[in-house]
């Protein structure tokens, strides 16, 4: 009866501190500030660069075996 009671307990203990911990790491994300949506490299526009798109070449007539 001993071992399953300390069984018993270790199980509960456990459980509480996983909670614990889950709730206290949700609580720290939620205290900390939204980081700005900043991106770190642009590129130029292109679009206005190009006036029409490049003609693509005719396919290749298929070589017969």
């Amino acid at each position: 009866m001993p071992r399953t009671l300390a069984a018993l307990l270790t199980c509960l203990l456990s459980a509480a501190l996983a909670t614990g911990a889950a709730f206290g790491l949700v609580a720290a994300l939620n205290t900390t500030p939204e980081q700005p949506n900043v991106p770190l490299v642009t590129f130029p526009d292109q679009a206005a660069d190009r006036s029409a798109p490049a003609p693509s070449a005719p396919p290749a007539p298929a070589a017969e075996h």
